[in-house]
């Protein structure tokens, strides 16, 4: 068995087809702007991931307007959201009614590296000793299995009711300026790809 990390590569356009964090999003035509079922303001864009074999590209957004007061690490609160988009079709996402919308300080690109082993948390060290690189790069996982914080907190899947699959862990990056804002704790993204839905949450 093998883990996929996903590992900082440097800056990318901000509309790149690729996976990234940071940027503007990726969406089918007529995709609005989501916003915060709490405080009502437009979210954050955090990541997007493409999924391999053409299953989709995932869209991760977050509520960045009032920290902490949104329930911004839940799966179910409304103070994120994510997408199940197609894997082709998609447009620039336009800022709503051509408002500033928050963004990342930055676009990192991500490779894709694949580790031996059975665990995240022990591949990432792994990696960072055989690159010379800190383990402040590697920005997630693709696929494996999450490795918790807390308690495994994975959502059932609005449509058909069933545990969605997860998809991808990601982490705040090396540095300060382009990290999106997971209480120093790692994310976790799944998806339900019969139903075509996403989910996001934070654990710290």
């Amino acid at each position: 068995m093998s883990i996929t990390l996903l590992i900082h590569e440097g800056s990318t356009a901000p509309y790149a087809p690729v996976t990234r964090m940071g940027g503007l999003p990726l969406a089918p035509a007529g995709t609005a702007w989501p916003v915060c079922a709490t405080c009502s303001g437009h979210l954050q864009f955090i990541a997007q991931l493409v999924l391999e074999e053409a299953r989709g590209t995932v869209a991760v957004f977050m509520c960045a307007n009032d920290p902490g007061l949104c329930e911004e690490w839940s799966t179910t609160a409304g103070g994120n959201r994510a997408f199940l988009f197609p894997a082709g079709g998609l447009i620039p996402l336009p800022r709503p009614n051509g408002e500033a919308v928050l963004e990342l300080g930055a676009v990192r690109g991500v490779e894709r590296v694949e580790m031996p082993g059975q665990d995240y948390w022990d591949a990432a060290p792994a990696w960072a000793a055989r690159a010379g690189r800190s383990t402040g790069e590697v920005l997630g996982q693709l696929g494996g299995n999450p490795y918790w914080l807390q308690n495994d907190e994975t959502p059932d899947c609005p449509g058909c009711e069933q545990p969605m699959a997860f998809t991808a862990q990601l982490e705040e990056g090396p540095e300060s300026r382009t990290a999106p804002n997971f209480g120093s704790g790692s994310a976790y993204v799944f998806t339900c790809e019969p139903c075509r839905r996403a989910a996001f949450g934070w654990q710290c």
